[in-house]
């Protein structure tokens, strides 16, 4: 293990582990953290708009991928291809919602990846606060859910959606929900900069996780499958973001309050792990 320290613009290395001076770690980090911010808006504010220069629906992109499911899972439960059940609120709109929710997280999970898989040439060339683009990615998260948030509105409108005061408290569960799809990203992130095979296992994870989250079926309230469902992490997450937003009564609030003390926990952890790792992956980079 190797120690970084920066004298006169050069990097030092000692074979003493940083992680046995958690003290001073956290300090590197705090430090790191604070330091980052302005790089990292300017970053945000690059991919913001190559994202949307370089795209031929705009932002439409944020509205798409919902309005198609909704409508083919509309179709086919009409049909009686499916039997999706009852929800709480007209079923284009839950599915919809919902299909927004989980395009959030899916986002917030891609974000490491992609900043540190994106950032290779500049990671090589330039020490800064890796921190940067992590922060961007976030932030990018947020800017598109934004976006999402006006079709949000205007879907509650559309279909005469009643709110209450708890509506308020949803942005709060949400960011519980980037959370817990960040601290996933950011554990995967140094292997994923070596190996461009978890780029390519991700999206088969997350279609089957999908169908396992209740995006386009309510919770289910026995049988096996909705243990499965139970277990899952998203679920209270994504529900009580869901609950809040319509009906004002948290159907888990236990589920919610175990899975976001624990998402803290692994974004904390993936925290540490992506700086103590950060350095040989530029190494290995750069080689």
């Amino acid at each position: 293990m190797k120690k970084p320290s920066t004298l006169s613009n050069k990097v030092i290395y000692t074979p003493e582990s940083r992680i046995r001076h958690p003290k001073q770690l956290l300090q590197e980090m705090v430090r790191d953290l604070l330091a980052s911010r302005e790089l990292a808006w300017r970053l945000l504010v690059r991919d913001i708009s190559a994202q949307y220069r370089q795209s031929l629906f705009g932002v439409l992109w944020a509205f798409l991928p919902p309005i198609i499911t909704a409508l083919g899972l509309v179709v086919a439960k009409n049909a009686g291809a499916v039997n999706i059940g009852m929800t709480e609120i007209p079923y284009p709109a839950y599915v919809m919602f919902s299909v927004s929710l989980w395009q959030t997280f899916v986002e917030a999970l891609n974000g490491p990846l992609a900043a540190v898989g994106g950032a290779k040439s500049m990671l090589a060339k330039i020490n800064f606060p890796k921190e940067a683009i992590i922060l961007a990615k976030l932030g990018e998260v947020f800017f598109n859910f934004g976006i999402k948030l006006i079709f949000i509105f205007g879907l509650f409108l559309w279909f005469h959606i009643p709110v209450t005061w708890s509506v308020f408290l949803a942005p709060v569960a949400l960011i519980h929900l980037v959370i817990l799809g960040t601290a996933i990203g950011l554990f995967l992130a140094p292997l994923g900069a070596l190996y461009g095979d978890v780029g390519r296992v991700i999206p088969l994870i997350l279609t089957p996780w999908m169908l396992l989250t209740p995006v386009i079926f309510p919770v289910p309230k026995q049988g096996w499958f909705s243990v499965v469902v139970s277990w899952n992490p998203v679920t209270p997450l994504l529900v009580t973001i869901r609950d809040l937003a319509t009906s004002g009564v948290v159907s888990d609030p236990s589920g919610f309050w175990l899975v976001s003390g624990l998402s803290f926990v692994l974004l904390f952890l993936a925290w540490i792990l992506y700086r103590l790792s950060m350095p040989f992956i530029v190494e290995r980079m750069s080689s």
